[in-house]
């Protein structure tokens, strides 16, 4: 029997908190980068929004899934970009997913120096400071998107 694809669901008080950052960056307010990102659903075709931490490394941009194969995840599988918004400036991106390898084990390490303090608990163990083995080990569940935003 194939293994589900790791994922942690949100409680109802973090789905609260999401809410509440993604409505503050939709008005203006980004507490320290965050951004309103939309991506096309790929059953309803809806646009799906969801607060997400963009992430600068050796000058690209990246978005990274703390908590696995979420619902987001697999609509830009399909979608190939979406919309980031911080109030009434709204930036569409294009965005590839960054196989699992070494150039990923340098990004979520960053990742998680910068928002560690927020995302620890859904890397089961893994921290800024874990190897690179350890590191490489958990890449599967977390995927990483490079982002280039459109002009």
């Amino acid at each position: 029997m194939a293994q589900q694809p790791y994922y942690l669901r949100g409680s109802a008080l973090t789905v609260r908190m999401n809410s509440v950052v993604g409505r503050l960056a939709r008005h203006g307010l980004s507490l320290l980068g965050t951004a309103e990102m939309s991506v096309r659903g790929r059953k309803s075709g809806q646009m799906q929004r969801i607060p997400v931490n963009p992430h600068r490394h050796e000058g690209m941009q990246y978005l990274v899934s703390a908590r696995g194969h979420s619902q987001w995840v697999r609509n830009m599988r399909v979608a190939g970009g979406g919309e980031l918004r911080v109030g009434r400036t709204i930036r569409t991106f294009t965005a590839v997913e960054i196989a699992d390898d070494e150039q990923k084990v340098r990004i979520v390490r960053a990742y998680l120096k910068r928002w560690g303090w927020e995302v620890n608990q859904y890397f089961q163990g893994i921290t800024a400071k874990s190897t690179d083995a350890e590191l490489l080990a958990a890449c599967p569940d977390h995927p990483v998107f490079r982002i280039t935003v459109e002009s």
